[in-house]
């Protein structure tokens, strides 16, 4: 071992120091909506530039009340929107805390993972393939380390790294792509390891004073989002020729021009549904953060819309289906069969197999197999002559495609070069050119301890002259040393979780690279599909498309998979219409995270690389979490839906009322204070009773959606206006009656104000408990519906009770026959609605 392996690193004492003098080791670039920021985006939206018109035609008119009111009113706007706004960001941040990359850095003689933002100058830290350099720094030891830096020089070709001395760059900068001992914040490694001595952090760093980072949290748009977006421009544009229409007929036909543009801009302000793409960005980003509560993290919003429509999880096996504990269980030479038993001292026979399975790992590695040989072996063999800490590792040979094992090579001090491999027991036997009996004979015993649920590899050794290193593994002369075999038990919580996923309609591929049979033992233990038996990776490479599109219909265990053949079966599946969602944790399984359409990387043992393609980020690798993520992602969606009908029932009536009596030849009904007040209850309800409504209880019994059926269908604006209509004809009918019946026209505005606002929020909880019942507003999460009621009322309470706010609003005082025969009608409106509305629901 070389003497920088055995270094102790910065003390925490020392590296809390160089943190408060040189800050974290981050960019802080990235684009926040500040307070500035947010009230330029209210400035710009046509609610608030339409209550500010309206208040100046008041003010000009000098009726100085009615025009401070509204201003009030708007003033009411803004700070509702910067609530929404800073509600949104803190879930955020929330999830940007999580998402921060992390590295492994030698403190205090220990490798521990950090926040890459608490690394300092002067720390060592390891870096391997598919991570991203967390800063500057200096390379101190370097195994065939290959550097892409084409984010800092545009060039794609990896540059090749080696070991240098010094403690700082040299006085003149080195040249991006040519030198060989520097490596550079937010490039990528995509070959090899190395130990890195920090030289600088953050915005010291190339990267920091160019001033580029890699984005956590993407909170770009999703097409649904824009979507909606358009609908609202749509509607914009509908309600200015709407309502500059009904300024020309009003001012013409009654030559009233100013009550004409008033009532104009109450209509304006009715046929707005600004609160969709508000309610969708509220309802991904805090969806985003009750994931992230789950241990799923979100950094893409449209993967929270794709979450509920997944019919296909492809799985990892080990640490996503297992307890990613590896125990080493068994060893096997050719006359000893041991079962390990921890603490307990082994037999000489097998101390060489497990000394060259030590020698074939990485001790700065993440691989679980690798940990559990060093972890048994350093307990076992310490008072032994199998450690060999003055060994120095000089030459690393990689597994690959085309031959599934591994190599390390060790000078011993005295001129012998000491080879030690593992991997696959069908590629160690290769290496060790063993006769076709011999191997029969192996692998039926391979067969016999994978059938026990074991993952078994080979191991051998190798022994050279000190001299030129061979350039393959097959150039040396192996001779096997035996099998050893691990234990990695299922997680208790995933024959629950595959059952409901299965009880939901969704199917669950388990992918693996270890033995079939061993494969096939986990999938029944977890209960998935093992009838059709499993498909191997060499039967894979030989299938054409259509063949493997049939196969992967029938097929839902898939063994001795290379990380590459994922991105085939992920294609197979989505050619078969299945809507795929896939996990991976390495370099080569990013194609195939990137082309499923809801992407999952590993939180502990992901790279870097495959956490930015991925969507979401498995915090604790548990399987049972994507389950609850998929459960999560179906309540996002129904609340989603409700919301959508819910606003648009209720601009039915606002529209309505504020146009009807006008073409009737009635007073006006609702002017631009009476359509505030509503929005008002409208925006709050929104975002904190609909976001927070309970699921359905019948959640995971359904199968999934379609995933060409969006969330805004003809089905559900169907129900929305069957609600919203029958809520329209009910207040105009109160309001029509009352004037009928001789009350003057404040009194039946006041009691159709009042009808709206009850009909309001009636229709909330009857969107709210659709499909979960009205028990669900006695929930702790109706909290929040309960609250706006509250403050509903008490507010139209205080504006009929109040003279001069009554006086303000054209309110009178309505009798109380009146008043409860008017809440009578309101409540038959909605029970009709409901009614006619269930029969025109949209399909689940």
């Amino acid at each position: 071992m070389s003497s920088l392996a055995l270094s102790e690193g910065l003390s925490e004492e020392e590296a809390g120091r160089r943190l408060s003098a040189h800050g974290p080791n981050e960019i802080e670039d990235r684009e926040r909506h500040g307070l500035l920021a947010t009230l330029r985006g209210v400035a710009t939206e046509p609610m608030f530039l339409l209550l500010l018109v309206a208040a100046a035609i008041y003010l000009v008119l000098g009726d100085l009340g009615e025009g401070l009111l509204l201003a009030f009113f708007a003033a009411v706007t803004v700070g509702l929107v910067i609530f929404q706004e800073r509600r949104s960001e803190h879930a955020l941040d929330a999830l940007r805390v999580l998402a921060s990359p992390e590295v492994r850095v030698l403190r205090g003689g220990r490798v521990r993972r950090i926040a890459a933002r608490e690394l300092v100058p002067g720390d060592l830290f390891l870096v391997g393939e598919g991570e991203r350099v967390a800063a500057d720094g200096l390379v101190r030891e370097a195994h065939s380390l290959y550097v892409d830096e084409s984010l800092l020089t545009g060039e794609s070709v990896p540059v090749l790294k080696a070991a240098g001395e010094g403690r700082s760059f040299p006085t003149s900068e080195p040249i991006l792509g040519e030198d060989g001992r520097h490596v550079y914040a937010s490039t990528l490694v995509v070959s090899g390891h190395a130990v890195i001595e920090v030289l600088a952090t953050g915005r010291d760093t190339r990267v920091g004073r160019i001033g580029a980072s890699l984005a956590e949290i993407d909170t770009a748009p999703t097409p649904l989002q824009r979507h909606l977006r358009r609908l609202v421009q749509v509607f914009g544009t509908a309600a200015i020729a709407t309502s500059g229409a009904l300024v020309v007929w009003y001012g013409l036909q009654r030559g009233d021009w100013t009550q004409g543009v008033l009532s104009a801009i109450a209509l304006g302000m009715a046929m707005l549904p600004e609160e969709f793409p508000m309610a969708m960005t509220v309802f991904l980003a805090l969806g985003a953060w009750r994931l992230a509560r789950i241990k799923v993290l979100s950094r893409r919003p449209a993967v929270i819309e794709a979450l509920g429509s997944a019919t296909v999880l492809c799985v990892d096996k080990t640490g996503t289906l297992t307890e990613n504990r590896m125990q080493l269980r068994r060893l096997v030479t050719d006359g000893v069969d041991i079962t390990v038993q921890p603490g307990e001292p082994l037999p000489e026979p097998v101390h060489r197999l497990l000394e060259f399975g030590m020698l074939a790992s990485r001790r700065d590695g993440i691989d679980p197999m690798d940990q559990a040989l060093l972890r048994h072996g350093d307990a076992v063999l310490v008072h032994t002559e199998h450690l060999h800490p003055e060994w120095r590792l000089t030459h690393e040979y990689p597994l690959s495609a085309e031959l599934l094992a591994m190599s390390h090579e060790w000078t011993d001090g005295q001129g012998l070069h000491r080879v030690a491999a593992k991997g696959a027991p069908e590629a160690v036997f290769d290496l060790c050119h063993l006769e076709p009996p011999r191997v029969e004979a192996l692998l039926a015993r391979v067969r016999r301890l994978a059938e026990q649920g074991l993952r078994v590899l080979a191991v051998a050794e190798s022994a050279a002259a000190d001299g030129e290193t061979a350039k393959e593994q097959h150039d040396h002369d192996f001779t096997l040393l035996g099998l050893v075999a691990f234990e990695d038990p299922l997680r208790a919580s995933v024959p629950e979780a595959v059952a409901q996923a299965r009880q939901a309609g969704i199917a669950v591929a388990m992918i693996t690279g270890d033995h079939v049979a061993t494969a096939l033992a986990m999938a029944r233990q977890a209960g998935i599909d093992v009838d059709a038996g499993a498909l191997t990776g060499a039967q894979i490479e030989r299938m054409d498309e259509g063949a493997l599109s049939e196969a992967v219909r029938r097929i839902r265990v898939f063994a001795r998979v290379m990380p590459e053949q994922k991105l085939s079966l992920v294609e197979a599946f989505r050619r078969n219409g299945e809507t795929v969602a896939m996990t991976g944790d390495g370099v080569n399984d990013a194609p195939a995270l990137k082309a499923a359409h809801i992407g999952i990387a590993m939180g502990v043992r992901g790279t870097d690389v495959a956490r930015e393609a991925a969507g979401l980020v498995l915090l604790d690798e548990d399987f049972g979490r994507i389950v609850g993520g998929v459960r999560m992602g179906r309540r996002i969606f129904d609340n989603l839906r409700k919301v959508m009908i819910y606003i648009t029932a209720i601009h039915v009536p606002i529209a309505g009322l504020a146009l009807l009596p006008l073409l009737f030849g009635l007073p006006p009904l609702l002017l631009p204070a009476h359509v505030v007040l509503t929005e008002m209850v409208i925006d709050p309800v929104c975002s904190l009773a609909f976001e927070g409504a309970p699921e359905d209880p019948r959640l995971m019994q359904r199968p999934p959606r379609r995933s060409d059926e969006g969330i805004v269908g003809w089905p559900m604006l169907w129900q929305g206006l069957v609600q919203g209509g029958c809520l329209l004809a009910g207040t105009m009918a109160i309001y029509m009656l009352a004037l009928q019946a001789g009350r003057d026209g404040d009194a039946a505005r006041t009691l159709a104000v009042i009808g709206l606002t009850v009909g309001n929020l009636l229709l909330v909880a009857v969107n709210v408990t659709a499909g979960v019942g009205w028990r669900a507003l006695s929930a702790a999460s109706a909290r929040s519906f309960w609250a706006i009621s509250a403050g509903a009322s008490a507010a139209l309470a205080l504006a009929v009770a109040v003279p001069g706010v009554r006086g303000l609003l054209h309110f009178g005082v309505p009798a109380v026959g009146d008043l409860a025969l008017a809440l009578g009608m309101v409540v038959a409106s909605i029970s009709l609605g409901a009614v006619l509305g269930l029969r025109r629901r949209a399909p689940r």
